[in-house]
């Protein structure tokens, strides 16, 4: 800003503080002030009385969830909707009796305090808190600014700031924000019905989904901000000056943001890993609830979330125990006594685990073969597969045991434990062994 518009703006802001002084020294302002505070307190006092008796009838409302939001949004505000109707009332009262010209103020206040019941109670619509809060009070300064005709005065000195790089003045810079945040809101909000639409037709793989889902997001977005900045008649050739920072920042500061978006991109288009398939990652043994632009969801048999790094996926070795199909085998070792038969503990081990609910036998039955005669056993290797990995693998194995362990019990096969024979020495003494030759001799 140059020093023209600096006293510009300094000359204003004096003479509104001087305004403002001599308007509140006014009797008939300071009677308005005095009504307007009498309004508050049985506001207030009303509105708790009221919310405690609707809100949990308002609750039992099954669907409309963000209709739910905007009506209890609207129950917690109540304080502002006697404010204004109070205020109505001593509107009208004044103009009746005769003060057609000095009730501004109460005018002017019952329409802010109605201005901020809607859009605080609309702007619920919005999921995300902090952008909610924000867009109520923009929406708010600029209902209050046009009731005290005030907006042309503020487009002018925002009209006057031009950024000097990019050429741009300040006006076009809030102008472009405001467009650009309701388009992306509407981008967001079609994208996520159209991904839900996505990710319902079966047609598709669930990589393809994904694939899709986030494709038409990330296009939704980028045509919402082009098309924000070109209504606004925004010249794009300005933004250029920041491609070499913003390439910088991404070189250093993005590096792995960057590397791992296209780390997901690479794996939804390899499909080497889709939602629900088990993996095995270093220590991590889960299964693949979500892919993200950023990290893989995986959770683990205990409930745990990891939040795994795309990269991670591409650099790293990976198990998918379900990648081509969910069938698994899975070995478990056990020993006999040297008094059983083996052909018949083979027979007995693999109906055993025949039993068990989910050993898949349809394909590839259990296998059980003799591996080596122990030190105390015979030993054998039992085989059996699975086709549900993500139900766990230690709890079948265990399962598997406790079959085999029934079954040799009841045909009396003995499974024998390691042990050891101690023999104890007791030592010759000197004199013990002078006796026994005096003897001999």
């Amino acid at each position: 800003m140059d020093e023209q518009t600096i006293d510009r703006l300094v000359e204003r802001g004096i003479a509104f503080y001087e305004l403002s002084l001599q308007y509140l020294s006014s009797p008939e302002v300071l009677f308005q002030l005095g009504i307007i505070a009498i309004a508050v307190v049985p506001a207030w006092f009303l509105s708790g009385l009221v919310e405690k008796k609707i809100e949990g009838a308002v609750r039992r409302i099954h669907g409309m969830r963000g209709l739910l939001r905007v009506i209890v949004a609207f129950l917690r505000r109540l304080q502002w909707l006697f404010i204004a109707v109070f205020l109505g009332i001593a509107y009208i009262a004044t103009r009746i009796s005769g003060w057609p010209e000095s009730n501004y103020l109460i005018y002017a206040t019952m329409l802010l305090s109605a201005a901020w019941l809607v859009i605080s109670a609309v702007s619920r619509i919005i999921r995300h808190r902090s952008i909610a809060k924000l867009f109520a009070f923009v929406a708010w300064v600029y209902v209050a600014a046009a009731l005290l005709g005030v907006t042309d005065d503020i487009q002018a000195i925002l009209d006057g700031a031009m950024i000097p790089v990019l050429e741009i003045s300040l006006w076009q810079v809030a102008t472009a924000l405001i467009a650009v945040g309701v388009l992306l809101w509407v981008a967001l909000k079609l994208g996520n019905i159209l991904d839900s639409r996505i990710q319902k037709t079966e047609d598709l793989t669930p990589s393809l989904r994904v694939l899709l889902g986030k494709i038409t997001r990330i296009s939704l977005m980028v045509f919402a901000v082009l098309l924000g900045m070109q209504l606004l008649s925004i010249n794009l050739t300005a933004l250029t000056v920041l491609s070499g920072a913003v390439g910088v920042g991404i070189g250093f500061g993005l590096q792995k943001v960057v590397s791992n978006f296209i780390s997901g991109i690479i794996i939804l288009l390899d499909q080497s890993i889709k939602p629900g398939d088990t993996i095995t990652l270093g220590e991590t043994f889960g299964w693949i609830r979500e892919l993200r632009a950023r990290f893989v969801s995986v959770v683990t048999r205990d409930g745990r979330e990891y939040l795994i790094p795309n990269e991670d996926f591409i650099t790293t070795q990976v198990v998918n125990w379900s990648f081509s199909n969910k069938f698994v085998r899975l070995d478990v070792p056990f020993g006999v006594s040297y008094s059983s038969d083996p052909h018949e503990v083979i027979r007995l081990a693999k109906e055993a685990a025949d039993a068990v609910d989910r050993v898949d036998s349809r394909y590839n039955p259990p296998v059980c073969w003799m591996t080596e005669f122990g030190d105390s056993s015979i030993n054998f290797l039992l085989r059996f597969w699975i086709d549900d990995p993500q139900r766990g693998l230690t709890n079948i194995r265990g399962t598997v045991l406790l079959a085999l362990w029934d079954t040799f019990k009841e045909n009396d096969i003995n499974i024998p434990f390691p042990h050891r024979e101690v023999i104890m020495r007791t030592p010759v003494t000197v004199e013990q062994g002078k006796t026994d030759d005096t003897r001999d001799s």
